[in-house]
């Protein structure tokens, strides 16, 4: 990929630590960066167990009535009285179609809320086993996750060979964002359960898991789920929510975030322009979006191309 690796690395496969263009770092300095970044490099990167009436919510982050979903910034009291801040995604759960047919046999409350003509709304108070809430929980969370999940305006950034150089590369360099979570899966600490499917080859290598945000119930891979390629969405986030070359797998017909044209590069796409022209992307500008509060907006802000 030339002289302009690194921006690739930031959006591709999720790879087996050798197949990095990087050396990933020594456990013991990857510990150390954990733990001086305020996240937990005992128990295999996770934190001590707790439920979630541990939690008490500060206030609502960011909510979105289409996707029926909520980002809460919450702590946890310790011993000392002290919190320790987390992240709690709470998101209503799909219809899962062989249930359907329940949802209306099945005893419940419905008060109807609208009458006019051939219409009706009712709303419905269902079994709990049809109403289920799924809850992610990012604990301890630094102020970067709370800021990630936090409503901001957004901005679109054409990003120039020249301002990736001295804007986005140097940043990039400096961030000490923790990724641990991702060295757990591939050593196996971690979601060794939730593997789909890995490559063990030491140059091209990958290891194939769900994205926390999916159930395995709305999308999936052809052989082990049944979706023909035809149907499936491959693409790579740029800017990435993580620097590890990773690539997302997701259905055509499922809305997924992030498959927007302004983060979204089609795999197939990216393949093509680089064995058409290596240099490719040192000779084209790309165009992302970024959050008013996000840092690296601010460096864009200082160099004066906002």
């Amino acid at each position: 990929m030339s002289q302009r690796a690194p921006r690739r690395r930031a959006c591709a496969v999720r790879g087996r630590p050798r197949a990095m263009a990087d050396a990933p770092q020594p456990k013991r300095k990857r510990e150390e960066e954990e733990e001086k970044n305020g996240g937990t490099a005992t128990q295999g990167g996770t934190a001590a167990a707790f439920t979630l009436s541990d939690l008490r919510v500060r206030r609502v982050l960011r909510e979105s009535a289409r996707d029926k979903i909520v980002f809460l910034h919450a702590e946890r009291i310790g011993l000392s009285g002290e919190g320790t801040d987390a992240v709690v995604i709470l998101e209503k759960t799909p219809f899962q179609e062989e249930k359907i047919p329940d949802l209306l046999k099945k005893p419940m409350h419905a008060e109807l809320q609208m009458h006019n003509d051939i219409y009706c709304t009712f709303y419905l108070s269902p079994p709990p086993e049809l109403s289920e809430i799924k809850a992610t929980v990012v604990y301890p969370a630094t102020e970067k996750h709370i800021q990630k999940y936090l409503r901001q305006e957004a901005h679109l950034i054409r990003e120039t060979w020249e301002d990736y150089k001295n804007i986005t590369l140097p940043f990039i360099q400096a961030q000490s964002f923790s990724i641990q979570w991702v060295y757990n899966i591939l050593e196996k600490k971690a979601e060794a359960d939730r593997i789909v499917h890995e490559n063990p080859d030491p140059s091209n290598g990958f290891v194939l898991v769900p994205d926390l945000k999916w159930n395995q119930n709305q999308e999936a891979i052809v052989k082990r789920f049944g979706v023909p390629g035809s149907q499936l969405r491959i693409y790579l986030h740029y800017q990435p929510s993580y620097y590890h070359l990773h690539v997302h797998f997701t259905a055509l017909g499922y809305d997924a975030p992030g498959s927007s044209v302004e983060r979204a590069h089609l795999l197939a796409d990216v393949i093509d322009n680089l064995a058409m022209d290596s240099m490719y992307y040192q000779k084209r500008a790309l165009t992302f979006p970024l959050r008013a509060d996000e840092p690296l907006f601010k460096k864009f802000q200082e160099a004066g191309k906002v």
